[in-house]
């Protein structure tokens, strides 16, 4: 396998004979790589291969992804000798992260909360007491991550849904598998809504499809996606299993029932935050300042006990920090990538110069399946600002194709990065072997129903 990789980079960075002779003129960007951007190519493919080989090697991916992240910027300041360009897009890649990372902490603190106030084991009681067999416990679990990314974003889902896998699976492998499904799962759902993934978000506010556009337009793929992937990874759960046995009955005082109705609440705000004009960050930030300061009240003034007998600070440190750094080093390294004009090289091999619709189809699918490797939304931002038609059908197209193509491997997505921060026995190797195959089989399917339904009800 690695050595299929090395060739098909090298096929990449060193087009030669008819390849190279098919090659069109990039829309904005030079026609070829620099020296500096092919040594930052270089860094970051070593970088990629140490993460992948993880678990052979004394080395922590959170690390590795520092390292190569702060190496490609390094060699694009180099490169550079002072440009202004430069700092903008280092300005503009602090502002990014900065979000994501504000959000999944916000995220993360909330959900450790209503873990320490056992919402998530009063789910499973509930859901235990209608005699649920493993494979109808996967099916429910799959079929609710899909329709609540649409409404939440898939990044708040995933976390959601991982924590209730975790009390429903004792078998291991069977939970690897459903977090597996559940990454790929929040990924389909958040594709065929407006607000269910920033690449939607971006492009619905770039005028380039309407709401409905994308949800009439976008939901039967999405669904028969997330079907064919749910289906393949039902068939590799174990039979008898075995579920985690607790208490049969979980009860609330009515402290705890305000703070979980507050924390519930929150991952609502969002939405709102972002319906006024400000980032969804800030919807989630507000909603753990009210959390933290009703838990700050109950304790002080309420008689009842409020099932938080230590700090609320301990609480918060329980989140995963690792896959956070992680995740900051892999926006790094692609923002170098993007700054020295690697991926308008790329995207213009892909895309061309020219706008046919069969060539921006095939363009979409390939920046999808790219979209594995490399974060999703500076290949959005590029595809908007060199894909020139106004038709709606293609950029739902592209909407489907980026969302879903980073469920192939379990780093090219933030809902991978995270279900792999949280079970930990979720590595790279492991989701490859176990739903690389299902989800990329999948995505084939999802771009083939929307390649038919566009040539029936949309062309």
């Amino acid at each position: 396998m690695i050595r299929s990789v090395f060739v098909l980079l090298l096929l990449l960075l060193f087009p030669t004979g008819a390849f190279a002779s098919e090659i069109e003129p990039a829309v904005h960007s030079a026609t070829s790589l620099s020296p500096a951007a092919m040594i930052a190519m270089a860094i970051f493919v070593l970088g990629y291969l140490g993460i992948t080989l993880e678990h052979r090697y004394p080395f922590h991916k959170s690390a590795l992804a520092l390292i190569t992240g702060v190496s490609v910027w390094i060699v694009a300041a180099a490169a550079s000798r002072g440009s202004h360009i430069i700092e903008e897009t280092l300005h503009n890649t602090g502002a990014e992260i900065f979000e994501i990372i504000a959000f999944l902490l916000c995220a993360m603190g909330l959900v450790e909360i209503l873990v320490h106030y056992r919402f998530f084991d009063m789910i499973r009681v509930k859901l235990m007491k209608l005699n649920f067999d493993d494979h109808k416990q996967f099916l429910v679990i799959s079929y609710l991550t899909f329709f609540l990314s649409a409404i939440l974003d898939n990044l708040t889902v995933t976390i959601v849904m991982t924590q209730i896998a975790m009390r429903f699976f004792k078998n291991k492998h069977n939970l690897l598998v459903m977090v597996a499904n559940i990454v790929i799962m929040a990924n389909a759902g958040g594709a065929w809504s407006p607000i269910g993934d920033v690449t939607t978000i971006m492009l619905w506010l770039a005028q380039k499809f309407s709401s409905m556009n994308i949800i009439i337009e976008g939901f039967i793929p999405s669904f028969v996606l997330g079907t064919v992937a749910t289906f393949m990874l039902s068939r590799k759960v174990v039979k008898n299993g075995g579920d985690i046995v607790e208490e049969t009955n979980i009860h609330f005082r009515r402290g705890a029932k305000i703070i979980i109705g507050i924390a519930m609440a929150s991952f609502l705000l969002p939405l709102a935050a972002h319906s006024i004009g400000l980032r969804p960050y800030q919807g989630l930030l507000l909603g753990l300042g009210l959390v933290w300061s009703a838990i700050e009240f109950l304790k002080t003034y309420s008689k009842a006990p409020t099932y938080l007998d230590t700090n609320i600070e301990a609480i918060l440190q329980k989140v995963d920090i690792s896959s956070l750094q992680f995740f900051i080093g892999i926006l790094l390294a692609v923002s170098g990538l993007q700054v020295l004009g690697v991926l308008d090289y790329f995207s213009a091999i892909i895309l061309g110069e020219a706008q046919e619709p069969s060539r921006i189809i095939v363009g979409n699918i390939v920046l999808g399946l790219l979209s594995a490797i490399v974060d999703n939304v500076p290949l959005t931002a590029l595809a908007i600002d060199i894909i020139k038609v106004q038709e709606p059908a293609l950029w739902v197209l592209l909407a489907l194709t980026v969302g879903t193509g980073g469920s192939v491997l379990i780093i090219g997505s933030v809902s991978g990065i995270v279900a792999m921060g949280m079970v930990k026995e979720l590595r790279f190797d492991r989701y490859l072997k176990i739903a690389s195959i299902p989800a990329l089989v999948a995505y084939a399917v999802g771009c083939g129903v929307w390649y038919i339904q566009y040539l029936l009800f949309l062309k």
